[in-house]
Order: C-alpha cells, then sequence, then structure tokens
C-alpha cells in the first residue's frame, strides 16, 4: 500500500491535502484497494458544508457502497469533475483522483500523518 508523504490522513482512510489554503480530499490506496473496482462516484455540491467525520460521499464497487467521511469541516469549494466520469481513476491514482476541495476548514486536529497513517495500518 503507498502511503504518501506530505499528506494527511484519517483513520477512516482518507487523505488531505493542503493547497493554497484550501484542502484536497480524496481516499487512500488502502480504501481503494479494499474497495476493489469503483464504478459509480456520489459527490456533494459546491458551496454544501462539510463536517468532519460524518459522510459527505459514497462510492460504488463490484463489491459494495461505503461512505466517505469528510476529514475536517467546512465547505466545498470544488468537485472534481473527472472521477464523476471515470471513477476507476480513483483505483489507478488515488492520490491524484481527488473527490472534493474545501474551504474555510475547522476542525482538522484528528489528521494523522503519513508516519502516523502507516502505523495505524499495521493495526487494521
Amino acid at each position: 500500500m503507498a502511503v504518501l508523504q506530505g499528506l494527511l490522513y484519517t483513520k477512516s482512510h482518507e487523505w488531505v491535502k493542503e493547497e493554497g489554503g484550501e484542502y484536497l480530499v480524496g481516499i487512500t490506496d488502502y480504501a481503494q484497494a479494499e474497495l476493489g473496482d469503483l464504478v459509480f462516484i456520489n459527490l456533494p455540491e459546491v458551496g454544501d458544508a462539510v463536517t468532519m467525520g460524518e459522510p459527505f460521499s459514497d462510492v460504488e464497487s463490484v463489491k459494495a457502497v461505503s461512505d466517505v467521511l469528510s476529514p475536517l469541516s467546512g465547505t466545498v469549494s470544488a468537485i472534481n469533475e473527472e472521477v464523476l466520469d471515470a471513477p476507476e481513476s480513483m483505483n489507478a491514482k488515488p492520490y491524484e483522483a481527488w473527490l472534493i476541495k474545501v474551504k474555510d476548514v475547522s476542525d482538522k486536529e484528528d489528521l494523522l500523518t503519513a508516519d502516523e497513517y502507516e502505523e495505524f495500518l499495521k493495526t487494521v
């Protein structure tokens, strides 16, 4: 499983990348591997509020439908239209295929560093 340095992670297997005061959010390599081949992604609308620990999206794979939990609280400033058209890109490049961009962020204290996330994965 790839875990990239410079990103932050959650125990529910989402990643976060700070970019110019906004935050990209996606699912980790571990999450996409566990889910299997993704076939559908449901995303919120731009302007929607997201709350840390609450579902903001669901992803459907050949195995199941799973909620994606928000790693932080804030407002959706962009959605990745490309993953809506090609959900399989989440399997191929999970750290490039982000889901949403969030602004006005709060509640991000529980995020893990790459090293902390790797240690956590050893317990899963």
